[in-house]
């Protein structure tokens, strides 16, 4: 009996933690697109995003969108499959309000697929077109 209810406790503990290190998405994460660019996708435990290509940096907490303060926040939710990320980039300043709907999936525990119409609708498949895969960088 002390047996059946050390398994009762443990095993969805260590389920728990095996399903949340598989997906989590918080760090730097680099990929080669269009062109042979290098850029990277910034997820901050902050609940913030942001992109960075040839040096140029867009979204976090606080940066310029024509000369006006903005933000670019993200939120994932890991029910669907592929899991959902959606950006929102704000503006307290301006009536700037804009969203990407993305899909991604993990090919490895340091490696996803990252799909995007780069606009608000979501994409429904993983393309040459839509799709850039990422490294974790560490």
């Amino acid at each position: 009996m002390k047996k059946f209810l050390y398994l009762l406790i443990i095993v969805p503990i260590l389920s728990f933690n095996t399903i949340e290190k598989e997906n989590n998405i918080v760090g730097k994460w680099k990929g080669t697109g269009l062109k042979n660019k290098i850029g990277y996708f910034t997820f901050g435990k902050d609940g913030y995003a942001s992109f960075e290509v040839n040096g140029k940096l867009m979204g976090g907490k606080d940066f310029d969108v024509k000369g006006k303060k903005a933000s670019m926040t993200y939120s994932v939710n890991f029910d669907t499959n592929p899991f959902e990320i959606n950006f929102n980039l704000s503006s307290p300043e301006s009536t700037i309000q804009k969203n990407m709907l993305l899909i991604v999936k993990f090919k490895a525990k340091d490696t996803i697929i990252l799909a995007s119409n780069f606009n608000e609708i979501r994409p429904t498949e993983f393309n040459k077109d839509n799709s850039i895969t990422l490294h974790r960088v560490k």
